[in-house]
């Protein structure tokens, strides 16, 4: 031993073959790649085909207010939802020309046309018979209860209400006719969706 140690010629020491070389650390700011197949450049970034299905956006992404996801489709209205519209709707236009003409003319005439409009538009394919419907309602219970009368009494009230019918026929008859060709239109155009179908 003594021998071959003072043989060794000065200088620093060779380490032996069969020692094994310390693993490679990777330095700060580098991080690990992931294997690839061969030729392809190493990335950082993760491909969107490697997400799953639920963090992917929706194709069609839909609106949620009050909770209900909105689809883009008017509104429709059941049957009492009809009334109770048109009721309000007519009520509403006729206090406000009773208040600034003193009588129920033609702001009321417009009003009940354009009510009767949304109605047959709004009202859902199970209750089309309603829109033509609760719009004459409406509109006389609008005269009776805001149309001018002459004396007090339920005989005076009934004639007030005739008279007034009678005197505006026109706007009676012209909105529940837009309305029940609304509704004939609609309940066409739905019976040839369901048999082409």
């Amino acid at each position: 031993m003594e021998q071959s140690i003072r043989t060794q010629p000065p200088g620093p020491r060779r380490r032996p073959p069969n020692r094994a070389a310390p693993a490679a650390v990777p330095g700060p700011g580098r991080a690990p790649e992931t294997t690839r197949g061969p030729g392809t450049p190493p990335t950082r970034l993760r491909p969107v085909a490697d997400r799953p299905a639920a963090a992917r956006p929706s194709p069609q992404r839909r609106l949620r207010v009050y909770g209900r996801r909105r689809t883009g489709r008017p509104t429709r209205l059941t049957a009492i939802g009809t009334g109770v519209v048109s009721v309000l709707a007519t009520l509403a236009v006729a206090g406000l020309d009773r208040l600034l003409f003193g009588d129920l003319g033609w702001l009321f005439g417009l009003g009940y046309l354009v009510v009767c409009f949304q109605l047959a538009v709004r009202v859902r394919y199970a209750d089309l018979l309603a829109a033509p419907i609760s719009g004459p309602i409406a509109f006389a219970l609008a005269l009776l209860v805001l149309a001018p009368v002459a004396s007090p009494g339920v005989t005076a009230e009934l004639v007030g209400l005739a008279t007034g019918l009678a005197l505006r026929a026109g706007w009676l008859f012209s909105g529940t006719g837009l309305a029940a060709l609304i509704v004939l239109a609609r309940f066409v155009a739905q019976r040839r969706i369901h048999r082409s179908r």
